[in-house]
């Protein structure tokens, strides 16, 4: 993938104020979220600390409304002797005390009056006081079995619908509401002796307007929960008087007591919770607030929001202003690209005036005068030298009528055979076939196997002119004949055996040629010979020149030889060609060359 200036531009600045904004942006919202956190559980938990201050003072208060009973003597005296000892008189005193009560506080619903002595009963409902009633199974009651079985002096029952005590009562249906009640158990002191039960039915006014003061409705919600869990308040009513099972309630009561807050998070609820635990008589009670994190958070996102549309309008602003600018720097970037393509196809011009007066602007000058400066090289030398190659091609070709070589050929061919000259025959056949490969111009390239063909016709004729003195050996690996090649690669490099090799040599010579697949993707030629090798100082040499380090007369001086063959290799395989010269621990010289198996197919001789 390449990227572009533009490109680069647009997501360096797009990068530069989308980072630091964005760190800036993350790191303010942590601190501002955290802040708001830590402020919210301080003011809340003061709150809180002070509600429960207040509601644990009322509980207490109407808890101890019955302890009054105690300072009235008449109405004593009754409870220990029972009311049919003085049934008008003690009754009256019974009705005077229900009536005394009940009217103490305006959120009294119902009382109870149980009298152990004679296990009377009565009840009274919005000031109507009921007849007398047997109430023989008192204590199946939990909560008056429990008293009775405790030194507790009263017992708080959970939020719960009004209900008759003992059917003495008649409450309509309409005015069943849920009321908290107080169950308090009346002793003959200093005696434990069990006296009878007063119960005391409150409705929940005056802790809804306690607790009232202690959230903001629609927002936050509050709990007041009693040691078995059960909701006596909340915010949600729909809850008053059930047990809390929520899994925030039971991490909660397992937090230390200096505790006073908790993070919370699940599928149903994640926000801030801030507690308190009730003290005195009513220690394992808890008070509890929770908040939302999308309330409490509400004012930190709106400002995370502005500032992300800051971030926003500047992005657009700072984009167009960035295209704008990387248009003006890249189009005359282009301009010379395209330039530059149409010299790559051969097209050596420039068509613009100027690219401006910057850096740029003088690239596309010192273009326009590398393309002048190519175009007179090319109209000097490389013109000039193709004119020239080709004016030699033509004078050789007309010197020479390859017709009549090829049927001059044939005739002598015929007569060496009817004399029986069949060596004759084969070395005319063998050049034959090498002047027909070398005339033909149309192919330039062809398959391996032609060359190989080529050069074994040449090496035919030169172990003729050697006889016994000379042996060559073809190793060719099948899959390698059909691969393409440039022509007249192969027969310079062996013909260079028989002028710097053999000539001076009164041996037997020997000239191996292999040719195999190496790496599936590249073919490697080996010409091996037997001769004389060369010096280290003309093989050092040699190799510079292979290697392009050296001057122009040094590269003259290689003529038509291995140089040529090298440069000649390069052009049609985009420099991916190894040439490799050395001579062998015993003597002889080695031409290795290792090229690509695929080839551009301009024409291929068959």
């Amino acid at each position: 993938m390449q990227w572009g200036i533009r490109k680069k531009l647009i997501l360096t600045l797009m990068a530069v104020i989308i980072l630091p904004f964005g760190i800036a942006i993350s790191i303010t919202y942590y601190q501002t979220t955290k802040s708001i956190t830590d402020r919210f559980v301080s003011t809340n938990h003061e709150l809180i600390v002070k509600g429960e201050e207040e509601l644990s003072t009322y509980l207490e208060d109407v808890a101890q409304m019955s302890t009054v009973l105690y300072r009235y003597t008449p109405f004593m005296s009754v409870m220990r002797v029972g009311v049919s000892a003085n049934l008008n008189s003690n009754q009256e005193e019974v009705r005077r005390m229900l009536a005394y009560t009940f009217n103490s506080r305006p959120e009294v619903e119902q009382m109870l009056l149980y009298i152990d002595k004679g296990k009377d009963s009565y009840t009274n409902y919005h000031s109507r006081i009921s007849g007398r009633g047997k109430y023989e199974s008192i204590l199946s009651n939990p909560f008056y079995s429990r008293l009775s079985r405790s030194h507790d002096f009263s017992v708080i029952e959970p939020p719960h619908e009004i209900y008759s005590y003992n059917n003495l009562s008649v409450i309509p249906n309409s005015e069943k509401n849920q009321v908290l009640s107080f169950h308090t158990i009346i002793r003959d002191v200093p005696l434990d002796t069990i006296l009878g039960f007063v119960s005391i039915d409150i409705n929940l006014s005056k802790i809804r307007d306690i607790s009232g003061r202690l959230y903001t409705d629609g927002v936050e919600d509050l709990y007041i929960m009693n040691e078995d869990g059960v909701v006596v308040y909340s915010s949600k009513k729909d809850v008053i008087g059930k047990n809390n099972k929520e899994a925030w309630f039971k991490q909660l009561k397992k937090e230390p007591v200096a505790n006073k807050s908790l993070e919370w998070k699940d599928k149903k609820f994640s926000g801030v919770i801030v507690y308190q635990k009730f003290s005195d008589s009513f220690k394992n009670w808890y008070i509890v607030k929770t908040i939302p994190y999308d309330v409490l958070y509400q004012g930190a996102r709106q400002t995370v929001f502005t500032n992300i549309i800051i971030v926003i309008i500047t992005l657009i602003i700072v984009l167009f202003a960035t295209m704008f600018i990387s248009f003006r720097l890249t189009a005359p970037i282009k301009v010379l690209i395209a330039n530059m393509k149409k010299v790559e196809k051969g097209v050596f011009e420039a068509d613009f005036e100027s690219l401006g007066n910057d850096e740029i602007g003088m690239l596309g000058r010192h273009f326009k005068l590398m393309i002048m400066k190519i175009n007179e090289l090319i109209e000097r030398e490389y013109k000039l030298e193709i004119e020239n190659k080709s004016s030699q091609l033509r004078v050789l070709q007309s010197q020479i009528n390859p017709h009549f070589l090829y049927n001059a050929f044939q005739s002598i061919g015929t007569l060496a055979l009817k004399l029986k000259a069949v060596p004759v025959y084969s070395l005319l056949n063998s050049l034959s076939n090498i002047m027909r490969y070398s005339m033909n111009m149309k192919d330039d390239i062809v398959p391996f196997l032609a060359e190989v063909n080529h050069v074994k016709s040449y090496l035919n004729l030169q172990k003729q002119r050697f006889d016994e003195q000379f042996e060559f050996e073809l190793q060719v690996e099948k899959g390698v004949e059909e691969v393409l090649v440039p022509k007249m690669m192969l027969q310079p490099i062996v013909e260079n055996c028989f002028k710097h090799g053999f000539d001076q040599q009164l041996e037997k010579g020997t000239i191996i040629i292999t040719a195999k697949a190496e790496h599936d993707h590249y073919l490697c030629i080996s010409v091996k010979d037997s001769g004389i090798g060369m010096k280290e100082e003309e093989l050092k040499r040699l190799r510079c020149e292979l290697s392009d380090s050296v001057n122009d007369d040094s590269q003259k001086r290689a003529g038509i030889g291995l140089k040529n063959i090298y440069d000649r290799l390069k052009i049609y395989y985009s420099n991916q060609v190894v040439m490799d010269v050395s001579n062998g621990e015993e003597g002889g010289f080695t031409v290795t060359v290792i090229i690509p198996r695929d080839i551009h197919n301009e024409g291929v001789h068959q």
